[in-house]
This record gives structure tokens, C-alpha cells and sequence, in this order.
């Protein structure tokens, strides 16, 4: 059984950094201001042959309110699930009445926790200590985690009475060490062997965690009448009637202009980057808003990543008739370039409509993964071009010769012919309608790729022996000779 270790402690002691550290990644957000982390964040990392999972918390101060107090219901969540706890604490802001309260909190639960003692470097690591002996939790782990100093003690001190992997290398063998600074590498996120990657995103406060808490069945992230709750991007494996899967709860992406704080600014790039490790995206809208300019923006985002991509209007539930003939009217008009993905209408409070997602995401997910051979591309296109021909160019007629399949997730289909650069707009959109119509996809882009024969002897260039350069002077001086015959002639 794999090991899962926590890291709680007050705010904006180091725990996000740690996170990062040992799972030599940067998917948590890590800055100099408090509360940056909100929602529970699961990594997976190794050492000396171990494998373990790692959360990273919220910070817990004890007089929590509002938002706060959710994220610490979060943080006391991953004490629980936990089979071993790191409790950081801040040597530089030393003993504190929250460093107390989480203390007696982790021996009320009998939890095997160690006492970590972050940001000691340029200080005292003995003061350090005999200032923190008093919570009484036994001999303190002393670490930079910044910096990497003592973490591999720590790991030894943590880790040490956990079995190694079935595979683990045998001694003497190369072992994976923590690796410092811009030595650390990223582990690889989810892979194949998680499913489908299904990233949920939208603007702020349309309901996406709401969505995502729904569709898992738990209060996995932390919903709050607020925008912005969600900052990093959550990714959740799970599975539904025996298909894996992978969510990904991202944050809510305003228009440039209305973005001024750095932290936001972290947050849309992560869910940028996780628009594109995905393989479907579920684009959430609000209902009671409708379809508003910067949703046009994302959606547009989405396309050019080439993600497979399902709409969901949530917040449905309690519409008027016209509110939603008029929603519906909206939709037609002004997501038409978005036509080939399923839209849903559904309630992610009360579950209404949800369920139904899924075989849309399997629908798409097939979509842009499936393969068809050269034959097949070829014979649509030669029955697209017989239906309606390209246009003359210069009184030359654009030949498309055959097609083969150059990418999947999105469809890439190659076109070879003559004169392909020239072929219109409005041509690629009706050779895109054609193969989405006759292959049947369904909530996936395609990308057609056009290739011209090119002429191999192209800008080359004979070298002339000095013996047909010579003939080529008398021909020349013969060639002259005559023509002043010919004007004397005359």
C-alpha cells in the first residue's frame, strides 16, 4: 500500500514549497503571501525506491471564518486520510498559539506526526529547536525547504520504516535522489493509465467545483459564494461504472483587464496548461448570464488547443420558459463555430442533467483518438471533390490528390495536391464538414494540413567542366559571327 503523507501548519510556512520539493513539480502556487493554497493537492513522489503521495493544505490559524474555515475543513480532511503527518512550523516566526492548537489537535487524533522545523537556514538550528521542544512531539526535523537542506534526513526519519516498491532497485543500484534548485525534474502527470483527462473550465463563479464535488460525489474542492475560490488546478483520478478517469478542477478565467493580482495571474496559467494536458474539456457556462464575450475567448483557446470539448450550461434549474427559449436562441447564435460539440443544460447543485456528461466525454474522447486508414480518407475525399470541386486559380483547376490521417487528438488530416496554397477558407471549412459528417465525429476540432508536390531538382544548380564551358564560348563566338554575316547581308 502506498504511504500518504501530509503537510499542514499555520499559513505561509513553507508547506506548498516543501510539496513542490519533493514531488519535484511546481503544481502548487507558491508566493510570499498568505493562504495561497485553499484545496486539498495530492502528488506523487519518490525516494530511495518508495512511492508515496503527498498533500499539500491549506494553512490552519484556528480562528478561521468564512472561506477560511473551509479551508481548514480541507486541511483536517487530509489529517485523516493520512498515514503519516508533517507538521511544519516557522523557525524565523518561531512558537505561535496556532502552532499549539494544531499540535494538540494532531495528539488528540494519535496521528504519527513529525515536527518539522522550515526556513532554518542563516539561523541556529539548535535555538531553533529548544524553542519548539516545548510542544512536546518528540525530536524536531530541522530543514530549508527552499533550499533542500535536511530534507533527505527528514525522508529517512519519515519514510524509513515503510517497505520499498515490488520494483524497487536493489542495493547498489542506481537510486532516484531529491535533486536541488534547477536539478529538479517534473514527474510526469497523470498518464494513460488514468483515463481520460477531463479539465472543467469557465469564468469564475458559473459552478465549477460545484460540478466537480457532484460528479465525484464528495466535498472534494472547496465551494464558496465567492469568485475565485479555486486558484490551482486540482487534478482527481477516479472512476465511473468501471472507465478511469482523471478531473481537473481548474480556476475561473477573467478577461485580461479585470486581472491585478499575481496570484490570479498564476492561477490562468495553470489552467491554460491544463486546458492542454487534458484530452476533453467540459466549458461551464452560467444559464442566468448567457453567453457573454470573454466565454467567445476561451472557447477560442480551446480550438486552437485541439481539445475535444463538451458544453455545459449549468444553473438551469428554476428558469423561466422565455429565460430559457432565449438562452437556447443565444446559444444557436453565437456558438455556431462550436457546433459539432453536445451541449448540456444541467443543475450541478442538485444534480440535474449531470450524469449525462459522461457520454458526451466518451463520445468526443473517441472522436479524436480514433484512426481510419489511408483508403478511407482518400475515398472521401475524392467523393467531396466530385460533389463540389475546388475553384479555378488563374485559370488552373486546385488538385487535391488523396488524403492520409497525420495526427489524432485533434484529427490531423494531410491533403497532398497542386496549387494547395491557394485553396480557400471557405473549401477547408466544407472539407472539414465532410469528414466530420461521413466519420461521424462527434465534440472534436479537426485540422486539415495541405502538402504541394514539390519539384526535387528545385534550385539546383549544374556546374559546368572547363571543357563545356569552352565549348559553350565557341558555340557563342560561331552563334555571333554568323548574326554579323547575316547584317552584312543585308
Amino acid at each position: 500500500m502506498v504511504p500518504v503523507i501530509a503537510l499542514v501548519g499555520r499559513p505561509n510556512v513553507g508547506k506548498s514549497t516543501l510539496f513542490n520539493r519533493l514531488t519535484k513539480s511546481r503544481d502548487a502556487i507558491v508566493g510570499d503571501l498568505s493562504g495561497l493554497t485553499r484545496d486539498r493537492q495530492y502528488g506523487e513522489a519518490k525516494w530511495q525506491g518508495r512511492t508515496y503521495i503527498v498533500i499539500d493544505t491549506g494553512g490552519i490559524s484556528g480562528d478561521e471564518e468564512g472561506i477560511d474555515a473551509k479551508m481548514a475543513e480541507q486541511s483536517l480532511q487530509a489529517i485523516e486520510e493520512a498515514d503519516a503527518v508533517l507538521f511544519l512550523v516557522d523557525a524565523r516566526a518561531g512558537l505561535s498559539a496556532s502552532d499549539q492548537m494544531i499540535g494538540e489537535h494532531l495528539r488528540r487524533r494519535n496521528k504519527h506526526s513529525f515536527l518539522v522545523i522550515n526556513k532554518v537556514d542563516n539561523l541556529d538550528t539548535d535555538l531553533a529547536r529548544a524553542e519548539f521542544a516545548s510542544m512536546g512531539m518528540g525530536e524536531s526535523l530541522a530543514i530549508a525547504g527552499a533550499h533542500g537542506r535536511g530534507i533527505t534526513q527528514m525522508l529517512e526519519a519519515v519514510l524509513g520504516s515503510f517497505p520499498k516498491d515490488a520494483d524497487a532497485p536493489e542495493e547498489g543500484e542506481a537510486e532516484e535522489v531529491v535533486l536541488e534548485g534547477e536539478e529538479a525534474k517534473r514527474i510526469p502527470g497523470p498518464s494513460e493509465k488514468d483515463g481520460i483527462k477531463l479539465a472543467i473550465i469557465g469564468r469564475p463563479n458559473v459552478g465549477k467545483s460545484t460540478l466537480v464535488n457532484r460528479m465525484l460525489g464528495e466535498e472534494r474542492v472547496i465551494v464558496y459564494d465567492q469568485a475565485g475560490t479555486t486558484r490551482d488546478s486540482i487534478y482527481i483520478p477516479f472512476e465511473r461504472d468501471g472507465e478511469k478517469y482523471t478531473l481537473i478542477d481548474t480556476a475561473g478565467v477573467r478577461r485580461r483587464g479585470k486581472i491585478f493580482e499575481a496570484v490570479e495571474k498564476f492561477s490562468v496559467v495553470k489552467t491554460l496548461q491544463a486546458i492542454q494536458d487534458s484530452n476533453v474539456v467540459v466549458f461551464v457556462m452560467d444559464a442566468r448570464e448567457g453567453v457573454v464575450d470573454h466565454d467567445l475567448n476561451l472557447l477560442g483557446f480551446v480550438l486552437e488547443s485541439g481539445r475535444a470539448l463538451v458544453i455545459a450550461l449549468n444553473k438551469w434549474d428554476g428558469m423561466e420558459p422565455s429565460e430559457r427559449d432565449y438562452v437556447k436562441t443565444e446559444l444557436q447564435r453565437r456558438l455556431f463555430f462550436v457546433d459539432f460539440a453536445d451541449i448540456h443544460f444541467i443543475s450541478a447543485l442538485h444534480g440535474t442533467g449531470v450524469g449525462n456528461l459522461y457520454k458526451s466525454v466518451q463520445a468526443s474522447f473517441q472522436s479524436a483518438i480514433t484512426r481510419w486508414p489511408t483508403n478511407r480518407l482518400t475515398q472521401i475525399l475524392e467523393d467531396a471533390v466530385s460533389d463540389h470541386a475546388p475553384p479555378m486559380v488563374n485559370n488552373r483547376r486546385i488538385k487535391l490528390r488523396y488524403a492520409h490521417l497525420g495526427g489524432a487528438n485533434p484529427p490531423l488530416i494531410v491533403i497532398h495536391g497542386n496549387q494547395v496554397e491557394r485553396v480557400p477558407k471557405a473549401y477547408v471549412r466544407y472539407l472539414e464538414n465532410t469528414y466530420r459528417r461521413v466519420l461521424k465525429l462527434v465534440g472534436t476540432p479537426i485540422r486539415i494540413e495541405f502538402k504541394g508536390g514539390e519539384n526535387p531538382y528545385e534550385g539546383n544548380k549544374n556546374t559546368l567542366t572547363d571543357r563545356q564551358v569552352n565549348k559553350k564560348r565557341r558555340l557563342m563566338s560561331h552563334h555571333k559571327k554568323a548574326e554579323k554575316k547575316r547584317k552584312d547581308k543585308r
